[in-house]
């Protein structure tokens, strides 16, 4: 059976665990003779079916952490003594032909009788573990049925009990989402590590030449590149300035006037037709930019004697900021209704006007919500990749030209990651310095924004 069956056989089962408890605990109220029960019925039924779906689920995932590496050393202990002597990357190879041919892919090599006999083995412990994992998980669900089952009566503390199981799962859900940011923060740091062992850091923060192509074979010419990253940082700021300087005051300004001025019936129109171009695939903005705005800029820029590149950081940083207007539009929005209306109505009340109103009052106590939604939106501005790749190009121009082509840290990443490359070579490894310098950016922009909001939050709490 497959996980994801098996997933919904699990969530089927835990819903009828949770109807037999939850009728369990209603009958033995009844049967009681006063129909009293220290809980409502509806934490009987979780109760039981948290024991039905949290063994079970723990199994699963349990099983399909630990089922490739168990296959894998199995695997390896049954290949002939000639394999054993290959290096990791050249085993790995093998194995993963061995499972092509089990599973009828296509293999880089033709397999030895011997190695297709590894194949066959391959093929029945995956058939064994298509069929232990669920009757293994199944196993654990009717054992916490029974468990479950056992304690349902008029006097069992129910809510207690499901609310110290979900408090448990919170604190599980927490911490792995702490444990992911500290295991990206620390990979991109010990590969940054890496790369500056073998380019300096000074040349990596001060270079003003970005060519990171190094060669494959120590005959080959070009064997080291430079790695001066200045030109791809100084893209990336002004093509995010040139799409905030698009975004924010039509984000801004639409969001005041359909939060102060505009009539319910206009707002219940427009601000759902606003929020579609968030929906929009960046794909699709990237060939807008690329078919439309970049001609059309290369065009207005001959007619008054203009040279524009045919990619430019212009085109790209204009459609980039049309993107990203929902963002700090629905966000603005939400936060300056959440002003009371209280301070808007005591305004008035002192003779200003509706537009004194909303810049004297209604921003600064909106103030925090909206450096929320414009950290946001410039976040995003500086993890696009899409658009600057189709609009902006790939070349890492040092220029303060938003006529020319230049590219951003992220293009970089995706570029430096892709083709034929050694893992641990300095053009690869570039990739991840480039990501720490991005999240040391996006750090100081959070650090900032916080300070802004607490010296203005003040005023108003």
């Amino acid at each position: 059976m497959s996980p994801s069956l098996l997933f919904i056989v699990l969530l089927g089962l835990s819903a009828l665990a949770y109807y037999l408890g939850r009728t369990k605990a209603l009958r033995a109220a009844a049967g009681r003779g006063d129909g009293r029960l220290h809980s409502l019925p509806v934490y009987y039924g979780a109760y039981v079916a948290l024991w039905v779906g949290l063994p079970a689920l723990i199994v699963v995932v349990v099983w399909l952490v630990l089922e490739p590496q168990i296959i894998h050393l199995l695997l390896s202990a049954r290949l002939p003594a000639a394999a054993l002597g290959l290096d990791p990357a050249r085993l790995s190879l093998l194995i993963a032909d061995i499972k092509n041919h089990a599973l009828g892919g296509i293999t880089s090599t033709t397999l030895s009788p011997e190695l297709r006999g590894v194949a066959d083995y391959f093929s029945s412990l995956r058939t064994a573990g298509l069929i232990g994992m669920p009757v293994l998980s199944g196993a654990s669900a009717a054992g916490g049925l029974m468990i479950g089952w056992r304690h349902i009566n008029p006097t069992f503390r129910a809510r207690h009990a499901v609310e110290r199981a979900l408090r448990i799962v919170l604190i599980v859900a927490s911490t792995i989402a702490i444990l992911t940011t500290v295991g990206i923060v620390l990979s991109l740091l010990f590969e940054s590590v890496r790369f500056f062992s073998q380019v300096s850091l000074f040349e990596f923060l001060f270079g003003i030449q970005w060519s990171p192509q190094t060669a494959l074979r120590d005959d080959q010419v070009g064997q080291t590149g430079t790695f001066g990253a200045v030109p791809i940082f100084a893209g990336t700021l002004m093509i995010t300035l040139i799409a905030m300087l698009v975004a924010v005051p039509i984000g801004l300004f639409s969001a005041i006037y359909m939060a102060e001025y505009a009539s319910p019936g206009f707002r219940s129109v427009i601000k759902p037709v606003l929020e579609v171009l968030a929906g929009i695939p960046t794909v699709v903005y990237g060939f807008f930019a690329a078919l439309t705005v970049a001609p059309a800029l290369r065009g207005f820029g001959e007619g008054v004697g203009l040279d524009v590149a045919s990619e430019s950081a212009l085109a790209a940083g204009l459609v980039m900021g049309v993107m990203i207007i929902p963002f700090i539009s629905s966000l603005s929005d939400d936060v300056i209704n959440a002003v009371p209306q209280s301070l808007r109505d005591g305004s008035l009340a002192m003779g200003a006007t509706k537009s004194e109103t909303v810049i004297q009052v209604v921003l600064p106590a909106a103030l925090p919500g909206i450096v929320g939604s414009v950290l946001l939106a410039v976040s995003r501005a500086i993890g696009e990749t899409m658009i600057v790749v189709m609009a902006a190009g790939l070349s890492a121009n040092l220029t303060a030209n938003p006529f020319e082509a230049v590219t951003t840290v992220t293009v970089q990443i995706v570029t430096l990651l892709t083709g034929d490359q050694e893992f641990d070579s300095a053009k690869t490894l570039a990739a991840f310095a480039l990501g720490l310098v991005l999240f040391i950016m996006t750090l100081g922009l959070n650090v900032i924004a916080l300070r802004v909001v607490r010296r203005y939050r003040e005023k108003y709490d």
